[in-house]
């Protein structure tokens, strides 16, 4: 389960499991059970984006 609640928190949650773990958004989210464009929308609020070429919200 990832923090939600917490923009920031979700930001640093992602970026790490994208680096360490996963090698795409698409893949994080069929293997964690999570919505794509809800992380996507939650990070746009702060200004996030998916840089697919890098692999991480920038």
């Amino acid at each position: 389960m990832l923090p939600k609640k917490d923009p920031v928190m979700l930001l640093s949650a992602v970026n790490m499991k994208l680096r360490d773990v996963y090698p795409s958004l698409e893949e994080l989210c069929r293997a964690m059970d999570e919505d794509a464009a809800e992380i996507q929308r939650i990070l746009d609020g702060i200004d996030y984006k998916y840089d697919a070429d890098s692999n991480r919200f920038v």
